[in-house]
């Protein structure tokens, strides 16, 4: 069978964490869509945390949730341009929506799956970006609402579906072309096809099993009851067994929802901590990367430079190339650039 994405390209490339959270208010160096453009990928997902540019304040009020500081917008302004300049898609994305973040730690005064305030705040920053780029075409950016929602035994689809539909209407009232996607739920792991009516596209992740993407892992605190060495195939995690046929079988359920319903489907994260051998990394990763090459599906590795990337992640175990005064893991690239 033929795969194809509902007229969603295969995009291929990174995340960059320059305001993912707190503490990293706008740090994008120039160099780094350079260098991703020259290494021949074509795609950067931005994972944004609101806070970075709202002002602070008292979080047991919602008064600050809608207070802006223009300047720090300007940090993803000047990321929009290196895009154009180095042709590489730029996708938005909130990593701390009003009312949610997978990554406990920050306070919010609303929950976005349960309040209504903090859906109006969601729908409120999406349609502040909308106004902002509205000139900007969908080939050169695009919107992705809120990263990994819950699973279904914390929100329900409806919940979900709510918040997404409240985004969704907000940004096509001012921007009806913009291509908009939803990370599934489940952490970004279970599809959601109750969204079909909404054309949007659809993200995965590629963090199966998490006891070897996750490996010492220090937020992910089910690593310390995994002690096992992360080997690849037939690595146990908290759901099952994975191998390469359990990695078909994940994916092929993004692939049908996406034949059945022309669902366009991304993969906006994936990768292996530092502390996972080496040699494990390139033993899975070449699996994922061929099961998603076959399914169509394009990717965005977490993340460039950094403890799970391809450019100064750190490992001990790497034979690294020095390459425009970094260190490459050029097994690594090699496997990503050939799929």
């Amino acid at each position: 069978m033929r795969y194809t994405q509902a007229g969603l390209p295969r995009w291929r490339g990174f995340n960059l964490l320059g305001m993912y959270t707190t503490g990293h208010e706008g740090y994008f160096p120039e160099e780094d869509f350079q260098l991703i453009a020259e290494l021949g990928f074509d795609f950067v997902r931005l994972p944004l945390s609101y806070r970075t540019w709202t002002v602070d304040g008292d979080l047991d009020r919602i008064e600050p949730v809608y207070q802006v500081n223009e300047k720090a917008l300007e940090s993803i302004d000047a990321c929009v341009r290196a895009g154009e300049k180095y042709g590489l898609h730029i996708n938005l994305n909130l990593h701390r929506a009003p009312g949610y973040c997978i990554n406990p730690g920050e306070k919010e005064p609303f929950n976005l799956w349960k309040d209504g305030e903090a859906v109006k705040a969601f729908a409120w920053h999406w349609e502040l970006f909308a106004k902002r780029y509205r000139d900007i075409p969908s080939s050169r950016l695009s919107f992705d609402l809120v990263n990994e929602p819950l699973g279904l035994d914390v929100i329900t689809r409806e919940e979900h579906k709510r918040a997404i539909s409240a985004a969704v209407k907000a940004i096509r009232a001012i921007s009806p072309n913009r291509l908009v996607i939803a990370d599934g739920m489940g952490g970004g792991n279970i599809p959601c096809p109750e969204l079909a009516d909404l054309n949007i596209a659809q993200s995965c992740r590629a963090y199966q099993p998490m006891t070897l993407t996750h490996h010492k892992a220090e937020w992910w605190t089910p690593s310390k009851n995994f002690t096992e060495t992360p080997h690849w195939p037939d690595m146990m995690s908290e759901n099952g067994l994975w191998n390469r046929q359990r990695l078909i079988d994940h994916y092929a359920e993004w692939a049908k929802m996406s034949q059945e319903l022309g669902i366009g489907v991304h993969c906006g994260e994936g990768g292996a901590y530092w502390y996972t051998p080496h040699d494990v990394v390139v033993a899975w990763m070449r699996d994922v990367m061929d099961v998603l090459q076959g399914y169509n599906i394009g990717y965005a590795l977490w993340n460039f430079r950094g403890q799970f990337g391809i450019l100064d992640s750190g490992r001990k175990d790497c034979a690294y190339e020095e390459w425009r005064g970094h260190l490459l893991d050029r097994q690594l690239y090699e496997i990503l650039k050939a799929h």
